[in-house]
């Protein structure tokens, strides 16, 4: 079965609300090991949803997704952090604004690319995700929702 006819863009504001729960601990992760939030948040909630991906579908989300961003939204959060200092908090509110615009058109790609795609993991989509950057979801129990 695919996720086809069953997942929109509302599955963002749940994954929302993930975030705002475990905020610092996802930004951790971007920072020290590029991990994609958008993806940590999918897998999540893929999780509650008993929804599971395996490791090779995982691997191709963060390809496809990886290549958007590095063409568009990580050259951007780079400007935008070496902008910081120079900026009016007003200016620096608006480059927020951009990058937040850019992580909703990834979801968008991330939603489009995870429709096309046949249930077949045998183990939590958070355990998969992670294993890409050779980390294992037993270092963050806090994660799991």
């Amino acid at each position: 079965m695919t996720l086809l006819n069953t997942l929109d863009l509302s599955l963002w504001q749940d994954c929302d609300d993930i975030y705002l729960k475990h905020q610092q601990q996802c930004l951790r992760l971007q920072d020290e090991h590029q991990v994609n939030v958008n993806l940590l948040l999918l897998a999540l909630w893929l999780d509650t949803q008993e929804y599971l991906l395996s490791s090779t579908q995982w691997q191709t989300l963060q390809q496809d997704t990886f290549k958007w961003e590095t063409r568009v939204l990580l050259p951007y959060r780079k400007l935008r952090r070496l902008s910081k200092s120079c900026l009016e908090k007003a200016e620096y509110q608006q480059m927020l604004d951009v990058e937040l615009m850019l992580e909703r058109k990834s979801q968008r790609l991330i939603l489009h690319n995870l429709n096309t795609l046949v249930c077949q993991g045998d183990s939590s989509n958070l355990t998969g995700y992670l294993a890409l950057f050779n980390l294992s979801s037993e270092h963050y129990p806090s994660l799991k929702t």
